[in-house]
């Protein structure tokens, strides 16, 4: 499954077999670089993945041990590892060269590798979402994945028994790949257009608003506030991005034990615009969509309770 070219190489000569310039689509090699350009998206997401938290960056009570006593060669992210290059300023004064100053620049790194024998929580859902995209070659990896999958694993690796916390990766991988074969639509370009595309259901959220308060659906239509700048994310990844990871919880947690719960899941999204309308009917076009996009701070409860409201009025 994780390509490893070169590893079954008995001499030093592979200029007769499969080397890294071969053309062959059947290639190790070919395979490997491909696989790598995802693993790069990957391992970029992962890394900024909660980062008002300190989770992810801690390691986990049940690292792969194959994994992390390898000498680093089995650790995902050792293949995408960044490299910097030195660099001079030269400064210049008519004919001749008056300085030259070295300096080498360094990439902040929050989410730094853990050393031999351990793994942060955050490479356990890189080789979560590598394997997924891998599995699945038909869609792949498509950023924001990795807000969907990020929740799920914290939830199981945070278990307060130790039991499941110890399968919390195999555990996070069977749901998050459940969860995807529902939403997989919104990943998926082509299929924008389809029952369960994107487009449609920003289409049947605003028709729900429409029904529901009317006055904010004409003030976004003056303002020509199309739901595609705000309810494209929101959507997309339920929700994952506008409220802490507690909130996220307790949205999810109602979301998904109802059977039509992307039906629930367009009732939050309306109730969100409905109970912010006094300053949506007042602000105008920037000062709304900023708003709609930086979600102000609210007790979760106030917007499901209206959730469940609107889910009640039967307005779709």
């Amino acid at each position: 499954m994780i390509v490893r070219p070169g590893e079954n190489e008995e001499n030093g000569d592979v200029t007769q077999g499969d080397h890294p310039l071969s053309i062959n689509p059947d290639s190790e090699w070919q395979t490997f670089f491909k696989d790598n350009e995802v693993l790069l998206q990957i391992d970029k997401d992962v890394r900024r993945l909660c980062p008002d938290i300190s989770f992810f960056q801690q390691p986990t009570e049940f690292p792969c041990t194959e994994v992390v006593n390898s000498h680093g060669v089995k650790r995902l992210h050792t293949r995408v590892q960044r490299r910097v290059l030195k660099c001079a300023n030269v400064e210049r004064k008519g004919l001749g060269i008056t300085k030259i100053a070295l300096s080498v620049k360094k990439a902040t790194e929050d989410y730094a590798p853990m050393t031999e024998g351990k793994e942060a929580h955050w490479e356990v859902v890189e080789r979560v979402l590598f394997l997924y995209a891998k599995l699945n070659p038909g869609q792949g990896y498509v950023q924001g994945m990795n807000e969907i999958v990020g929740p799920i694993y914290y939830a199981f690796s945070s278990d307060p028994d130790i039991t499941f916390r110890e399968h919390a990766e195999a555990d996070c991988f069977f749901c998050f790949t459940n969860l995807m074969s529902e939403i997989r639509d919104f990943f998926i370009k082509s299929l924008d257009e389809s029952d369960q595309g994107i487009n449609r259901m920003m289409t049947r959220m605003l028709v729900q608003l429409k029904n529901c308060d009317l006055d904010v659906w004409l003030r976004f239509q003056q303002l020509d506030l199309k739901p595609q700048f705000y309810s494209f994310r929101w959507i997309t990844l339920l929700l994952s991005q506008e409220f802490p990871l507690p909130d996220v919880l307790r949205i999810w947690d109602s979301l998904f034990s109802d059977e039509r719960r992307f039906d629930f899941l367009l009732h939050v999204c309306c109730a969100m615009i409905v109970i912010l309308r006094n300053q949506l009917l007042e602000g105008d076009f920037p000062s709304n969509l900023k708003l709609l996009q930086n979600f102000p701070p609210m007790d979760v409860q106030v917007i499901l309770s209206k959730a469940v409201e609107l889910s009640q009025q039967k307005i779709f």
